[in-house]
C-alpha cells in the first residue's frame, strides 16, 4: 500500500552530490512527489524505517555506509524490505550492476546515461 504525505506518494533520496540532489529534488517535486533527503546511508536507513517511503532512490558511492551496504540492510528489515529501491549511481560496471540485483535493487540506473525524464518514467513505472 502506498503511503502518502499530503495526498502525495513519498520518495527518499539517499545521495551526497549536492547538485545531483537539487535537480532531482526540483523535478520530484514539479511531478507531485514527497521528497526526504539523506546524504548518507545511516541517515537514509533512519529516514526509510521512520517514514517507509513509497521509493528510495539509492546512492552507492556515499560518505560512511556504503550503498550497497545501505541496500542489503533495506532488504534485511521487516519494515523496509518492501520499498522498491530505484539505484541511481556513477558505477555501471557489469559487476557493480549485477551485485546490485543481487542485493534487491528493483531497478538500477547509472548515472549521465539516463536523462531526467527517462528516470521519471522509470519511477512511475516501479510505482503503478
Amino acid at each position: 500500500m502506498k503511503t502518502k504525505t499530503n495526498g502525495k506518494l513519498t520518495i527518499l533520496m539517499i545521495e551526497d552530490d549536492h547538485s545531483f540532489r537539487q535537480i532531482y529534488l526540483d523535478m520530484f517535486e514539479s511531478e507531485g512527489y514527497h521528497v526526504l533527503i539523506a546524504e548518507d546511508g545511516e541517515k537514509g536507513l533512519d529516514l526509510a524505517k521512520e517514514k517507509k517511503p513509497d521509493l528510495i532512490t539509492l546512492d552507492i558511492v556515499l560518505p560512511g555506509l556504503q550503498g550497497f551496504d545501505v541496500l542489503k540492510r533495506i532488504r534485511s528489515d521487516e519494515v523496509t524490505k518492501d520499498i522498491p529501491v530505484l539505484v541511481a549511481t556513477v558505477l555501471g560496471t557489469h559487476f557493480d550492476v549485477r551485485k546490485g540485483f543481487e542485493l534487491g535493487a528493483t531497478d538500477y540506473m547509472v548515472k549521465g546515461f539516463f536523462g531526467p525524464q527517462e528516470v521519471l518514467l522509470k519511477i512511475r513505472s516501479i510505482l503503478t
